[in-house]
Parts: structure tokens; C-alpha cells; sequence
């Protein structure tokens, strides 16, 4: 066998149905919509529609609260870190931030960087660089010898806020 002889087994793909070519397809005329009405035309979404009725979806009060504003930061308790760190996945000699974190699997996500609680005992002596931590956290770090620094995060949205901003007033100039 070679690569040009390669070939699916049959009936492994299916074309798709060509609709509204003839009545001699079985799909001509109506195309399988029926007839007439709302969904027999293009572009027409009903999903939810009611007949008039106030839709359900209208009648439930709305409920929460959506903060576009709040930062997303990657959760990670003391516990953890202390974990990880008798587990060989971070150095305790090196300074351990966000990507340190990432690499040993115990920050996911956080957009806007990494943020230290104080759940679970430390004993490990650490040098932590984050975007923020608790009271408890920072005490808990002090009191097994080692430090924590609160850095600010710039996010990349705030980044290319920036950056727009700085040519828009370039072109005003």
C-alpha cells in the first residue's frame, strides 16, 4: 500500500443533502420545511417566541450581577504551595510567582495574576512575587521566614487601553 492508495472506509463520509434541486431529489419544492409560516422562511428565529405570550424567559425576574470591572485572579492557598514544594514541582530557593505557580499546576487561569491565601500550614522558607495576598497569608509567609512582594499586574486588556491611548493622542498632536 502506498500514500496515494490511502482512502476512508466506504461510507465513512457522508455528503451533505442538497436542498430545493428539483423534485427528483426528494428535498426539492419546500426543501423539508414545509409550508409556508415563520420557519419555512430564511433568516427567521423564533426560539422562544410564544405566540405572543410573554415569553418565559421575559415573565422570571432577573436575578445577579455581572462586575465587568473585577479582576480575575488565579486563587492559590498556602497548603498548596506547601505541597508542591515537598513534592519537588517548585524551588524554594527561587522566587515563586505567577509562572512558577502555572508550571506547577496550582495557578489556572487569573488573568490579572496570582492571588495568596492563608488556607493550610507553611513551613517552607519563600519568596513569593504576586499580584496580592491576604493579611493571614503574608503573616503566615513572615512567620516561616520568608517574604511576600505585591506587585501590580498590568492585564492585557488595560495594556492595549494603553497603547490606544497613546495613539490617539500621537495623532492629535
Amino acid at each position: 500500500m502506498k500514500l496515494n492508495e490511502l482512502n476512508d472506509n466506504a461510507g465513512a463520509r457522508k455528503g451533505r443533502m442538497r436542498v430545493g434541486r428539483g423534485i427528483g431529489s426528494g428535498k426539492g419544492k419546500t426543501a423539508g420545511r414545509g409550508q409556508k409560516g415563520a420557519k419555512a422562511r430564511s433568516g427567521v428565529s423564533i426560539n422562544g417566541f410564544e405566540g405572543g405570550q410573554m415569553p418565559l424567559h421575559m415573565r422570571l425576574p432577573k436575578r445577579g450581577f455581572n462586575n465587568v470591572f473585577a479582576k480575575d485572579y488565579a486563587v492559590v492557598n498556602l497548603g498548596a504551595v506547601q505541597k508542591a514544594v515537598d513534592a519537588g514541582k517548585l524551588d524554594a530557593s527561587a522566587t515563586v510567582d505567577h509562572a512558577a505557580l502555572k508550571a506547577a499546576g496550582l495557578a489556572r487561569g487569573g488573568k490579572d495574576g496570582v492571588r495568596l491565601l492563608a488556607k493550610g500550614e507553611i513551613s517552607a522558607k519563600l519568596n513569593f512575587s504576586v499580584a496580592g495576598a491576604s493579611k493571614g497569608a503574608v503573616e503566615a509567609v513572615d512567620k516561616a521566614g520568608g517574604k511576600v512582594d505585591v506587585i501590580v499586574v498590568v492585564s492585557a486588556a488595560d495594556k492595549a487601553a494603553a497603547k490606544k491611548g497613546t495613539v490617539k493622542k500621537a495623532a492629535k498632536a
